[in-house]
């Protein structure tokens, strides 16, 4: 077969529309999920604080978890393009209570994402028409109109989904662009604050304070503004060529996503220096970008922003409603979920189920606390770990057949993804630890945040016990066969 990779398994249609977008659209979903603007709005400041000038080479360490990850979901979906991803592989590979619990994740962290994904899009919303103090119930309403708006996009079809994110995403990407250019030109040309200088080698070594627990805090930042490019994968049927596009998209948007980071990271860092982007880590562009662009300009930087929560709002519902699809499909949660739209082919009920459990988990959180509201951000790295070590650890065991058939094969279907799980699952570990005594308040003696991220993963386990008595036949099925791909050395 050619690219001598896995021959694609036959899988059953679920009735979501064929071929409904192209390779590049499905880049384009990847990296709009990650939210560029956002996430470096709001971690850039506290990277830098950390690592200071070594800030662009933690972004370079940072995306290598990231590609070794992506990796195992090019292999993976080769052999089986189903939009359940994480779910569907890691039944094959490690049996159902493996993959359903992989599922519960991926649907879990997309949601818990949301009121910050809301609440930004809320605020910068009432930024971008110069309203700088709104209220919480003003940026609560408006957030949830944000969500509303985004479901109904999803609920309305794939096609219309990826046209709407082009749109915002090269909005998004092209103002972050000149923000770059603009910042590193007047850093070169000495029209920058105290604190500017021209960008040095060293920047982009990672160990150059030589202190190895600055290194993986920050670290530890920077590897979760990677997330968010696997739900280019999570449209694989509905994408032209299922089989490989969704795999090699996922990988590029990795790359795409290491040179937007590094530019901004550098431009940034060259501009306003590591101190004064520390001093305003919640939201570095709101501090420096009249500076970089002008009074009236800056206002493209509230845009990019906007836009990039925005996007990844809507782009956040679709791998959770897919997942959602995938378990109902072969009985693992209720079969309302496995719904599609006879109109739209989009998954309708799952679509809607999504966006409302994102609504009511946001205004409950709104309700309760904004300190409750950001412990549960903090919370997302356990999450996000969890589901891409096992995605990781599934590709290896799926291929364990012909892992020592070939050089090639034992380095691309072996090595790289555990590394990826390996460094995932180190990290899942280190958070554990940091979030530990963190957070604005202790629940059971513990950090808030680890309460939170450790609470839904055990509320999943519980659930699937119950779904388990309820629906057993899932859980008696075994996983799947073990791969036989032909050797890589064919390619």
């Amino acid at each position: 077969m050619r690219g001598g990779m896995v021959a694609s398994v036959a899988v059953k249609s679920k009735g979501l529309k064929r071929n409904a977008i192209s390779f590049a659209s499905n880049v384009v979903i990847g990296i709009a999920s990650t939210a560029p603007a956002y996430s470096l709005a709001s971690a850039l400041g506290v990277i830098a604080g950390i690592a200071a000038y070594a800030t662009p080479g933690i972004m370079l360490v940072a995306f290598i978890p990231m590609f070794c990850v992506a990796t195992a979901y090019l292999h993976l979906n080769r052999a089986d393009p189903d939009c359940g991803t994480t779910f569907s592989w890691a039944t094959r590979a490690m049996g159902p209570y493996a993959g359903w619990i992989g599922g519960w994740a991926v649907i879990v962290t997309n949601i818990i994402v949301m009121p910050s994904l809301a609440t930004i899009a809320g605020e910068y919303s009432f930024r971008l028409f110069g309203y700088g103090h709104p209220s919480p119930l003003q940026v609560t309403v408006a957030g949830v109109a944000w969500i509303g708006i985004m479901t109904a996009i999803c609920f309305i079809g794939i096609e219309l989904s990826a046209r709407s994110q082009r749109l915002l995403l090269a909005a998004e990407l092209a103002i972050l662009l000149i923000f770059a250019v603009v910042a590193l030109a007047k850093a070169y040309t000495g029209r920058a604050p105290d604190g500017a200088t021209r960008v040095a080698l060293s920047w982009f070594n990672p160990f150059a304070d030589g202190n190895f627990n600055t290194f993986t805090e920050a670290l530890l930042v920077a590897v979760f503004i990677y997330w968010g490019w696997d739900s280019g994968v999570s449209v694989n049927e509905e994408t032209e060529d299922p089989g490989t596009a969704p795999g090699y998209a996922a990988v590029l948007s990795t790359l795409l996503l290491l040179g937007i980071y590094v530019l901004v990271a550098v431009a940034a860092v060259a501009f306003a220096g590591p101190a004064l982007l520390s001093k305003n880590s919640t939201d570095i562009f709101a501090q420096i970008g009249t500076g970089v662009l002008g009074p009236g300009l800056d206002k493209l930087l509230i845009l990019a922003v906007l836009t990039s929560a925005s996007a990844s709002t809507q782009t956040t519902i679709i791998p959770a409603a897919r997942t959602a699809l995938s378990m109902a499909e072969v009985g693992a949660i209720p079969k309302r979920f496995g719904e599609i739209h006879p109109q739209y082919l989009s998954p309708g009920f799952s679509t809607l189920a999504m966006g409302a459990l994102s609504t009511i988990w946001y205004v409950g959180l709104t309700v309760c606390s904004k300190n409750v509201l950001a412990d549960s951000i903090l919370a997302l790295g356990l999450g996000i770990a969890f589901y891409y070590a096992l995605t990781a650890f599934a590709s290896v065991i799926f291929y364990r057949g012909v892992l020592l058939a070939s050089t090639k094969n034992f380095l691309f279907l072996g090595v790289i993804p555990t590394l990826g799980g390996l460094i995932m699952l180190a990290l899942f570990v280190k958070s554990c630890f940091d979030l530990k005594s963190s957070g604005s308040t202790s629940i059971f003696g513990v950090g808030s945040p680890l309460a939170i991220g450790l609470g839904a993963l055990c509320l999943g386990a519980v659930v699937m016990f119950l779904v388990s008595r309820c629906m057993p036949v899932f859980f008696q099925r075994d996983g799947g066969p073990v791969a036989r791909a032909p050797n890589l050395n064919d390619s």
